[in-house]
């Protein structure tokens, strides 16, 4: 607790292997093993919720999927007005798996990408987690999804009880 509070410039040498998938899955992995050695999680009751979170692309990089021109406009920025883009024409250079989407009407659209959560009621704890491109997958889906991967905590089986029995499942899908 005491610990000097890493410098930016740690974080970014070590960036890579911070973010690799395969690490933080074990990470999670280890704090729920913990949280079940502790009997802090519950079997009975759930939320799950989506969100979009920025991708690390900007709105330089989407550009046309059949565009050729490597060279760019010599350095010059780039006017997008009245330039009309979508997922299917156009995908970023330097993330293609984020996807242009809005929270809602009347708001900007950014390179997105969904992240979903599973969480226990009972302690409040993240026991799934999931990110998927922003505009492919809903969040039921997402959620069902992840439901399924989680099961019950003492068996590789799924739950199978109904939402009226004793465990229960509480989401909002909001619509963008």
């Amino acid at each position: 607790m005491e610990d000097a509070v890493w410098n930016h410039s740690t974080f970014s040498k070590n960036r890579e292997r911070l973010l690799d998938e395969s690490l933080l899955s074990k990470l999670f992995e280890s704090v729920l093993a913990i949280a079940r050695r502790h009997k802090l999680l519950s079997s009975e009751h759930f939320s799950v919720d989506g969100s979009l979170i920025d991708a690390w692309a900007s709105h330089k990089s989407f550009k046309p999927k059949d565009d050729d021109d490597e060279g760019g406009s010599g350095g010059k920025e780039r006017d997008f007005r009245d330039e009309r883009r979508s997922n299917e024409t156009h995908e970023s250079t330097t993330d293609p798996e984020a996807q242009l989407m809005r929270k809602g009407n009347g708001m900007e659209a950014r390179l997105r990408y969904g992240l979903h959560h599973v969480m226990e009621n009972r302690n409040h704890l993240v026991v799934g987690v999931k990110t998927t491109p922003a505009a492919s997958v809903s969040e039921r889906e997402a959620a069902l999804a992840l439901l399924k991967e989680i099961g019950h905590w003492g068996s590789k089986k799924a739950p199978t009880r109904s939402v009226t029995g004793r465990n229960t499942v509480g989401a909002i899908e909001s619509q963008v």
